[in-house]
């Protein structure tokens, strides 16, 4: 379905659980996903769990992804921003993290969606941290998921890794699509929990069937760099927070978790072996979020008699 928010058009899916009659306090799970990623990349083993659980999932695709609102700004130059990164000088894009913060919020108003829990996987990590920061009424807990605060100082990505997410297919063709990013996502994804190469190159390729547009992780991957630290953000979180990071995460390093957790007062934090950039480890995910949700979904009802 659509909805229009911070003035733009989005496109979002909501899976209600079986059985249970839905009202506005019917609790709900937001699933925002990282760069350049659809909503169809939450695997539906995680969202048929939330919703076993009794939990209403609500999944959307970011701006300038899937089949939400693609903007009409000039294409960025990655290397110029990446330079004046290194030497901190200040770095212009068309929009930041803290818009996307505005869209997801517009997302909650026009689904007449007063509260909910917020869960975001790499740069949905940073969107659900500025989320659970300036909009901390809305928010219900944060699951922050092998993201970062930005903050300078914190280990980046492994040339390798580096270089992977850089790389290009040889064309647009479909299947030199997925033979690319099947590279890719080997390359940053968990070794302890490698997920079938059969299984990878269906989800590219439903991916790529449902929509293609690499103009926007290059938008995406600006408007990251555009925001920079945004450790102060993170530390005003007061929202019940649990983060997980992947031990042998190549793209966003350990200490990026550990930073963000430490930045969060109260916060819950657990580390995956064998966990890279990806959710290959599942089960382990899952069997740390339910229990998370569930506390604090009881604490919410508690406190509302």
């Amino acid at each position: 379905m659509k909805v229009t928010a911070n003035g733009h058009e989005f496109e979002v899916e909501i899976n209600d659980p079986a059985g249970i009659e839905i009202t506005p306090d019917t609790p709900t799970v937001l699933l925002i996903m990282g760069l350049g990623m659809q909503l169809v990349a939450w695997p539906l083993a995680f969202v048929n769990a939330l919703n076993r659980a009794g939990y209403r999932v609500v999944r959307l695709d970011n701006r300038d992804i899937g089949l939400s609102h693609k903007t009409s700004v000039p294409m960025p130059n990655l290397m110029w921003m990446a330079l004046k990164y290194r030497v901190r000088l200040p770095i212009n894009a068309a929009y930041r993290l803290r818009d996307m913060v505005e869209d997801t919020r517009g997302v909650l108003d026009a689904l007449n969606i007063a509260r909910c829990h917020v869960i975001g996987v790499s740069m949905g990590g940073m969107i659900a941290q500025g989320l659970a920061s300036h909009h901390p009424g809305r928010v219900v807990s944060l699951t922050s998921i092998m993201s970062t605060t930005g903050a300078r100082g914190l280990p980046q990505a492994t040339p390798k890794a580096a270089m992977a997410l850089l790389s290009r297919p040889k064309s647009r063709k479909r299947d030199d699509i997925i033979n690319h990013f099947t590279r890719v996502l080997g390359i940053i994804g968990s070794p302890k929990f490698p997920m079938p190469e059969a299984e990878v190159r269906q989800r590219i390729g439903a991916a790529f069937d449902r929509s293609f547009y690499p103009a926007g992780t290059i938008k995406q991957m600006a408007a990251i760099m555009a925001s920079g630290d945004r450790s102060d953000e993170v530390r005003r979180i007061t929202v019940p927070t649990l983060v997980i990071h992947g031990r042998d995460d190549p793209l966003v390093p350990l200490k990026n978790g550990e930073d963000t957790a430490k930045k969060i007062a109260g916060s819950e934090y657990t580390v995956i072996d064998g966990m890279g950039h990806d959710l290959g480890a599942l089960a382990a995910v899952t069997a740390r979020v339910l229990p998370f949700l569930q506390q604090h979904t009881a604490a919410k009802t508690s406190s509302a008699l």
